[in-house]
């Protein structure tokens, strides 16, 4: 049986490649980033070609797949006014092959960087005496000199001239971008011998040895050649290049989506440019990347197909799968990302205003910046039914389950997949979604809530503004406005420094239970003190009685009398209750209650971030 391959391997020689980039019969895929070697790796890739020894296989694609096409590019320093279609893309081997073409093949200084960064030009030279002494060192022995072949000393004076092919040949130095042009190379061949008639002799062993030992080696050095045949489907493709691209950062599949698309002349980064403007107005999308959006609309896409063939009465085999892996995402065509773009747009902005009114207001307060993507497809798919109160309901239901169960961590596209259509079905009077029937919050993991890091850390938080939690000072209800003016943010009710002294451990008054938010000036008059202090301070502050402040503490789920009292232990035990039922009612089912004890193998003594001023 005879073995099913993808790629055939071969050797190239480096002349044919080199005249295939300068010929535009191989270019780069649009999505391959820039050339970025400097002269030091420039050098020392040609001194290894000098001495015919091993840089390495570079890999190619066969173009020709109408389902693979990418937008294609020169190699830097090409040039061609129209150019034709490429036989082959660069998968691996850019860096490589474009030094060498640029050095050897270019005729022009090659513009480089310095070890610090610096743009420079540079020619490159084999020096021959160097290059043919038995103890060489041949990376000593190529050279770089400036574009103008004038080095110079520090004051700017010239201290060496190679700027003519005589005095190249009088300082000995070859130029090797002359190695595979036979009419330059013999020109100055024949210069090289008259230079010094006195040692012509001399230099024409030197030549036939220089021959023998460097310029055949440059002429006859083969390259190991990979090449991915035409029929590899894109995702091996994109795949194999991450693997192989051992240059630097991985490609994202923005960037390759976008190599796609512009190979049908649209330009996805200027797309997104324009659509991220608008969800920026939105301070809680500010977080919002590409890739989230790609996966909302492909969850669209594939969405719609399943619905297509479930209404055609296909074979369930052949109903299409909800999805927005990354290979689903690879596969989108174009017309599919322009049938749905908009409506996820429009989806993500729907979904900042649902979240709003859960007092979300900023990226930086989102549990789930990852949970946006589903509910975004949700409300696209939704349209206009997603304002009305019962369809907003269930849909606040089924985030809260996400948040406080805390599912959108990790692994999540299988997860989206199934959102989509469950949640919409649900909506439509079907089961329960799996995200409302996974959802599960222990009461013991309310102690272990110290830092902002947690999904379920920030719920609670925005869970108690939603609730109606007045500042304590100024009485007002929390409200974007006075959520950005007065700077609100989750601070300590029984303060830390309080606690310290009483000797209460710091697992339980660094807890959730024992913060809410407030704006920046009431953590301030709060400071270290006791809370009948505190209290005491900004009711005189606000000129407000007891009653008003109570009912402003009990916004916080807070229990006056304890607070008054200074009771840290009665303050905790029914701050604890009330919050599990906040709970409960907004993932909309019962969570088993068991009164919490202090287990500190459970719970991370690390340093919050809100300090008391």
């Amino acid at each position: 049986m005879e073995a099913i391959t993808t790629f055939d391997s071969t050797k190239e020689s480096l002349q044919d490649l080199l005249r295939d980039i300068k010929d535009a019969k191989m270019q780069l895929p649009d999505f391959q980033r820039g050339w970025v070697w400097d002269d030091e790796h420039i050098r020392s890739l040609l001194a290894s070609v000098s001495l015919s020894f091993p840089i390495g296989a570079v890999m190619m694609l066969q173009t020709g797949n109408a389902e693979v096409r990418f937008k294609p590019r020169l190699v830097e320093g090409v040039v061609h006014t129209a150019p034709p279609e490429p036989e082959r893309l660069i998968l691996d081997g850019q860096q490589r092959l474009t030094s060498l073409f640029q050095a050897l093949m270019l005729g022009q200084p090659v513009t480089t960087r310095d070890l610090r960064g610096n743009e420079i030009q540079r020619w490159y030279y084999l020096d021959i005496n160097k290059a043919l002494s038995p103890n060489g060192d041949r990376d000593e022995a190529i050279i770089g000199v400036p574009g103008d072949r004038k080095v110079r000393n520090f004051r700017g004076e010239v201290i060496a001239d190679y700027s003519t092919t005589a005095l190249e040949c009088a300082a000995e130095l070859f130029p090797l971008h002359i190695v595979f042009d036979l009419s330059a190379l013999t020109n100055w061949q024949m210069a090289y011998f008259q230079a010094d008639q006195s040692q012509m002799q001399v230099r024409l062993q030197r030549w036939n040895q220089l021959n023998q030992s460097v310029i055949q080696r440059f002429q006859q050095y083969q390259i190991p050649v990979i090449v991915l045949r035409k029929e590899t489907p894109k995702e091996a493709v994109c795949q194999v290049f991450e693997k192989v691209n051992t240059g630097g950062v991985s490609l994202t599949v923005f960037e390759l989506l976008t190599a796609t698309y512009a190979a049908d002349d649209f330009n996805l980064r200027d797309d997104w440019k324009e659509r991220y403007k608008k969800l920026r107005e939105y301070r809680l999308l500010h977080g919002i990347q590409n890739d989230d959006f790609l996966q909302a609309v492909t969850l669209l896409a594939t969405y719609a197909r399943r619905q297509a063939g479930l209404a055609a009465s296909l074979p369930q085999q052949e109903v299409a799968g909800v999805s927005c892996k990354r290979k689903d995402i690879l596969k989108l065509p174009l017309d599919d990302y322009q049938a749905w773009a908009d409506r996820a747009t429009t989806g993500f902005i729907k979904v900042a205003r649902l979240l709003f009114g859960q007092k979300i207001f900023e990226a930086r307060d989102l549990p789930y910046r990852t949970q946006l993507t589903p509910l975004a497809a949700i409300m696209a798919m939704l349209g206009d039914r997603a304002d009305n109160e019962g369809v907003r309901s269930k849909l606040v239901r089924w985030y809260w389950c996400g948040v406080l169960g805390e599912l959108y961590g990790g692994a999540i596209e299988t997860r989206f997949a199934k959102d989509l259509p469950e949640v919409l079905a649900w909506i439509d009077g079907g089961p329960e979604p799996d995200t409302i029937r996974d959802a599960n919050f222990t009461p013991s993991r309310l102690l272990t809530l110290q830092t902002r890091n947690s999904a379920a850390y920030k719920g609670l938080s925005a869970l108690l503004l939603r609730e109606g939690g007045k500042d304590f000072r100024t009485g007002n209800t929390i409200e974007e406005s006075i959520y950005f003016d007065d700077k609100v943010d989750i601070h300590h009710i029984f303060p830390q420094a309080w606690c310290a002294a009483k000797k209460i451990d710091r697992r339980r008054y660094n807890s959730i239970i024992n913060k809410t938010p407030l704006d920046a000036k009431t953590n301030r008059i709060i400071g270290g003190n006791a809370p009948s202090v505190y209290l005491a301070r900004l009711q005189k502050s606000a000129e407000v009685d007891d009653e008003r402040m109570d009912t402003i503490l009990r916004s916080h789920l807070i229990r006056p009398d304890a607070l008054r009292a200074d009771d840290f232990d009665g303050f905790f035990a029914a701050r604890e209750r009330a919050l599990l039922e906040r709970i409960e009612q907004a993932m909309g089912k019962p969570i088993v209650r068991t009164m919490i004890e202090v287990d500190p193998t459970l719970v991370p003594a690390g340093i919050d971030e809100d300090d008391e001023a």
